[in-house]
């Protein structure tokens, strides 16, 4: 069988050779790219004689697909999915699977840093210090005693909870599908439209899908309190990112922590949050940490 990784996933070459030596031992061909190219010539030549190919987070759509005839298996090296043509794969009888869970503590983490630096300005902060800034009366805020909202309780959004708690907050959630081991912690289930109105701090963990898609959006953004956060590392479109920018700069909400976007950076100059103010900014590095990446390499492993 030809596998072909079509894109780097975060595995040093000499690791990628020793995974090509023992999978030619079962009689497979593994080649690994080193580059990552997005334009739909350069992965159909490098997918279309592949039967199963990893891929991380490269879009990979219909007019890809077609052109690759004997793939049976998409293995993705990625949480999410919605990058890939799902209806296209049932249709043609090809075989999806992913790394779920590789990135739940270091997307979790981020999220509990984002909050630390919103309230505590420090990114801005180690900027000022740089230009021989002062405290200036800066007082910032705690964690602690605040109600955080968890919307979207999966494994990333129970594993923030728990972080949360560590903290000493009080935990509430909305979940399209509520768990019980989540309300055995303590957590308690509320109507998005109350979670909202009573959180000090809101965090994202819900997958993209038609009923995702600015799940956030700007009715419930003005029912917020006008010192909320809100903290998305789970994807772009699930916000109202213009809606988000503009009650930032307006005032009406207290701040925000971004680690994903409508489209993957670099961002256009002119990105609506480059100019909201106490908004932290970071380049959809949730899943990027070197345990993660050693996680994801043994899953996708156990999948070919």
């Amino acid at each position: 069988m030809k596998i072909i990784a079509v894109e780097p996933i975060g595995i040093s070459e000499e690791r990628a050779a020793n995974i090509a030596y023992d999978l030619a031992s079962k009689g497979h061909e593994f080649i690994c790219y080193r580059d990552r190219r997005e334009d739909a010539a350069t992965l159909i030549e490098r997918m279309k004689d592949a039967e199963e190919v990893i891929v991380s987070n490269i879009k990979i759509g219909s007019d890809i697909l077609s052109q690759c005839p004997k793939l049976k298996k998409l293995n993705v090296a990625f949480t999410g999915l919605d990058h890939i043509d799902l209806a296209y794969c049932r249709e043609h009888g090809i075989e999806v699977v992913n790394a779920s869970g590789y990135a739940t503590e270091g997307v979790a983490e981020l999220a509990i840093g984002l909050m630390l630096d919103v309230y505590r300005r420090i990114t801005a902060l180690d900027a000022d210090t740089r230009e021989g800034g002062t405290r200036n009366n800066f007082l910032g805020r705690e964690l602690r005693g605040k109600r955080v909202g968890i919307v979207g309780t999966g494994a990333i959004g129970q594993r923030t909870a728990q972080l949360l708690m560590a903290f000493g907050c009080e935990v509430v959630a909305w979940s399209r599908t509520k768990y019980d081991e989540v309300a055995a912690q303590g957590v308690v289930y509320l109507p998005l439209e109350e979670l909202m109105k009573t959180c000090d701090i809101i965090t994202l963990h819900v997958p993209l899908m038609a009923e995702t898609h600015h799940l956030i959006s700007r009715e419930l953004l003005q029912m917020c309190k006008p010192t909320a956060i809100i903290i998305n590392t789970a994807r772009g479109n699930v916000v109202d990112m213009d809606a988000l920018a503009e009650m930032l700069k307006a005032g009406l909400l207290g701040g925000a922590g971004i680690d994903v976007y409508e489209k993957e950076p670099p961002l256009a100059e002119d990105h609506p949050l480059f100019s909201a103010p106490n908004c932290v900014l970071v380049p959809h590095v949730g899943y990027a940490t070197r345990e993660a990446f050693d996680d994801r390499i043994d899953i996708v492993l156990s999948h070919i």
